[in-house]
């Protein structure tokens, strides 16, 4: 246990030096062109989950998300304006788009790896409050150009920090276990059944969130897009809505505890990056500690943009829940992916190869 914390410490200082990195690029980037503070948010919520993703990835993949990301991104900023005027036609395009990250998965690993990298502008545009930011600052989003150049800067320091840590640093990453062979005889096939649970928990939650929540439906759909996303069977789903509810309830309360001893400003920033450190460093341990960390971060990255943390709370807990609970109905009732179950030889069965 204790080797594995020094481990996760280390990768947690790559992860959040290009977090860093990347964020101070942004700031500089947001006074010389004069763009609003939604660049920062999208610079460190693109870069923290690249660093994960690519993190052993080869120079070849490392170079399709150069180029794919900042296009993915550029077009979740266009998706980001449909939602905001035009909320169900938005709310269906992006159902689609996130389910069609995963169905083509039945393709092979790199597909698998190729819809990974196109889900993180999604998660982005759920964590970047950008929908759901007053009226007097939407006019200062970020246009296409300036979020796809955020995007190759998230690129860029990703690769600058890990190629650097695996150069001269004392580990290098753990080697990507190769997909296991095999064709699924489920039908329709798990991608498949992942993908339309993935739409319906989605596109239930922008509806649900709308009526229920107002302009803070985004907390339902990240909540069931995390709960939905690397379905392995019911058992797993129920899991995660669980921790995701209870981290969430955590770090809710943490965050209104923060904001009620009167913590703003820069000082808020610093905690926030504090928070987003322990909790990469404790996520490999349980999800339960990421759900937390990344709850308290988003809580405090709302109260640094004017909103109020104790009165929302209430409504902060009632969205996650609502959410978890969409994703864990789609996943039981609609098309349910089996558990996995042992071969005859006493091997475990690969449902989830070439899905």
């Amino acid at each position: 246990m204790r080797s594995k914390l020094i481990r996760n410490a280390y990768e947690t200082v790559l992860t959040m030096t290009a977090v860093l990195l990347c964020w101070g690029a942004a700031l500089w980037l947001e006074g010389a062109a004069g763009l609003h503070t939604d660049v920062l948010v999208l610079a460190v919520a693109l870069t923290l989950t690249l660093s994960s993703t690519q993190r052993a990835a080869p120079t070849s993949r490392r170079l399709v998300a150069l180029v794919l990301l900042p296009v993915s991104v550029a077009g979740a900023q266009f998706l980001g304006r449909l939602i905001m005027h035009h909320y169900a036609v938005g709310a269906a395009v992006f159902a689609a788009g996130i389910s069609l990250c995963v169905w083509i998965r039945r393709y092979g690993p790199t597909a698998t790896k190729i819809g990974t990298l196109m889900t993180l502008p999604f998660v982005a545009l759920l964590v970047v409050p950008g929908p759901a930011l007053p009226r007097a600052a939407e006019g200062g989003l970020a246009s296409w150009s300036w979020s796809a150049l955020i995007g190759a800067l998230a690129c860029a320091c990703v690769w600058l920090v890990q190629g650097l840590g695996d150069r001269y640093g004392p580990w290098r990453p753990e080697p990507e276990r190769p997909a296991p062979r095999g064709v699924s005889r489920l039908h329709p096939r798990p991608s498949t059944r992942m993908a339309v649970q993935m739409a319906a928990g989605v596109a239930l939650a922008f509806l649900c969130g709308r009526l229920l929540f107002d302009g803070h439906w985004p907390w339902a759909v990240l909540t069931a897009y995390v709960v939905a996303s690397g379905n392995r069977g019911r058992t797993d789903v129920v899991r995660k809505g669980v921790e995701r509810l209870l981290g969430a309830s955590a770090g809710t309360l943490l965050a209104t505890g923060v904001a009620a001893i009167g913590i703003t400003g820069r000082v808020s920033v610093a905690v926030t990056f504090a928070v987003l450190a322990v909790a990469l460093w404790l996520r490999p341990l349980d999800y339960a500690y990421w759900a937390a960390g990344i709850t308290t971060a988003l809580s405090l990255l709302l109260g640094y943009f004017g909103q109020d943390a104790v009165s929302l709370l209430p409504t902060r807990l009632a969205a996650i829940a609502v959410g978890a609970v969409l994703s864990i109905a789609a996943a039981w009732w609609l098309l349910p992916v089996p558990v996995r179950r042992r071969s005859p030889r006493g091997t475990r069965s690969t449902w989830w190869a070439r899905a």
